[in-house]
């Protein structure tokens, strides 16, 4: 996030795309709804009518995969009506004239044909985005989890800098991360092609500052492979052993079947993780470890705050922590790694990684910090771009419309979008072992609109078989008014009916992203 969750409040206009925010994120969903009722505008651009629906001034409906088209519709209205702040893109951006170049065809009537939003409600809150003294974005998956999830992204980027809604209390560009530490996750390097702080492998500088700090030579300036492509390189054989750390991709990932003909290839497979798993079942070894509530360290969470997280009750039976596990594998095969605890692991962190270099324990002891936070006399950086940009200027960039990898046919006739519940959580490993949150949501449905299950000639909590190109599953119909016509929704925690049997496995090319949020599918009665 360039902002804070705080700021969400102080925002006069808070647009939220691809975001189903009061399930996937109801905490910070509360801010959100207090914005309303404090008198801020709230527009929804989702193809579901998730619950924020109700608390919008304005809920658009795109088809699914078309957010290029609307974003650059928005973009279009406000250049054509000269609503762009304009001291903002002289001072601060580069690349104007191509966008605007790109962007003009991108007129209401052309809009509304590949998105299906009414022109004139497209108008209406592009010029209120514009208007605003201070507007904010939100997203989330829906935006990234598309062939095109990176140029979703940077067209959000564009609309935001069009503005001048960037650098200020209560505007920003601000991704929703969907798991507690996945920020601080990739803050420490857990990407194949930097190391913390994301400082590249390939460059020669900080190669050489992360030998020294660990006393080794021949570091590899070489970027590996991400977890999408190493379930294709396992499936071709190319990959011999994998080592998966608290991940249950026999669930999360896209074409299960795919994916579970990958893992049965591997020669050795490790998991490490805090319960049995669909995937510890495919496993050689089993390492257990310990959950967050039996070990300290530190979290940085959505919006870039490095906060402390303490030991609340002892582990069971053999589990380690997650660092010694690692600590005692990478000594075992010749390179040492000698911790006396957390704290002082941190220090290292804090040593190595720029913008971690202000953080202490003991500054983060009550109130954590958002990074970055380059020395101890700085007191944390809640807003980012300011003053400029990261690369100096920021750069607009000209991006057109792409469809999803696969859309409707005969065969096929409707869209299937997945994600979450209020009340699982990923794949179920920790929920699931929950008996209220089971009773609660205890099976996989499928969400369907009182259009579609009329057409099919089919009762609600009928049970169906949902087939794609690549797998199908069986589960209980059920009508809701959140459904559009011809767009169906199934949650992806459910190893009993689980969506990714269904979804399509192409990436985005840059991000390496699956495309979960749009594929292809077919509706049946289920046979007895």
């Amino acid at each position: 996030m360039t902002n804070t969750i705080a700021d969400i409040e102080t925002s006069d206009l808070i647009l939220v795309t691809g975001s189903n925010t009061t399930e996937n994120h109801p905490v910070l969903s509360t801010f959100v709804k207090r914005a309303v009722l404090k008198g801020k505008k709230l527009c929804l651009i989702d193809p579901r009518r998730v619950n924020l629906a109700n608390h919008a001034e304005k809920w658009l409906r795109p088809f699914p995969g078309t957010d290029i088209a609307w974003i650059n519709g928005m973009m279009h209205v406000i250049i054509k009506e000269n609503l762009h702040d304009k001291k903002f893109i002289e001072e601060r951006t580069e690349n104007f004239d191509a966008l605007k170049e790109i962007v003009e065809k991108y007129t209401p009537e052309h809009v509304e044909a590949i998105t299906g939003i009414d022109q004139e409600d497209l108008i209406e809150v592009a010029r209120q985005f514009a208007n605003a003294p201070v507007a904010s974005i939100l997203y989330c998956m829906g935006i990234t989890q598309h062939t095109c999830g990176t140029d979703n992204v940077k067209s959000l980027a564009n609309l935001s800098m069009l503005c001048g809604h960037l650098g200020k209390p209560g505007g920003g560009v601000n991704p929703l991360r969907g798991q507690n530490n996945v920020q601080g996750a990739c803050d420490m390097g857990g990407l194949p092609n930097v190391f913390t702080a994301y400082l590249p492998v390939n460059n020669d500088d900080a190669k050489s500052k992360f030998e020294k700090a660990w006393d080794i030579t021949g570091l590899s300036s070489s970027p590996g492979l991400v977890a999408t492509e190493m379930l294709i390189k396992a499936y071709e054989g190319k990959l011999k052993s994998m080592f998966i750390i608290g991940e249950n991709p026999m669930i999360s990932d896209p074409d299960l079947n795919h994916a579970r003909k990958a893992l049965a290839n591997l020669d050795f497979l490790v998991v490490q993780d805090i319960f049995p798993t669909e995937t510890t079942q495919m496993a050689d070894v089993v390492l257990p470890a310990f959950c967050f509530a039996e070990k300290n360290g530190t979290f940085s969470n959505t919006e870039r705050r490095v906060q402390r997280v303490r030991k609340a009750v002892d582990a069971p039976g053999e589990a380690r922590r997650d660092w010694e596990i690692i600590c005692e594998i990478a000594t075992r095969m010749g390179y040492e790694m000698k911790y006396e605890n957390s704290h002082e692991i941190f220090k290292e962190i804090s040593a190595v990684t720029p913008s971690y270099g202000g953080i202490t324990w003991e500054r983060i002891d009550k109130v954590g910090i958002h990074w970055p936070c380059p020395n101890e006399d700085h007191e944390g950086t809640p807003i980012l771009h300011t003053t400029q940009f990261t690369r100096g200027r920021g750069l607009f960039h000209a991006i057109d419309n792409v469809p999803p990898a696969e859309l409707p046919d005969e065969k096929f006739p409707y869209i299937l979008t997945t994600g979450r519940v209020l009340y699982h959580y990923h794949t179920g490993t920790m929920t699931m072992r929950t008996k209220g949150l089971n009773q609660l949501s205890p099976e996989c449905f499928v969400e369907i609109s009182e259009k579609d299950v009329k057409k099919l000639g089919l009762d609600n909590g009928a049970m169906v078989d949902v087939c794609s190109r690549r797998g199908k599953i069986t589960a209980k119909l059920k009508v809701s008014t959140k459904a559009v016509e011809g767009t169906i929704f199934i949650p992806f925690h459910f190893a009993n009916a689980a969506a990714n049997e269904l979804t399509n496995a192409e990436l985005d090319p840059t991000a390496k992203i699956p495309e979960f949020k749009v594929c292809a599918i077919n509706i049946e009665p289920a046979i007895a």
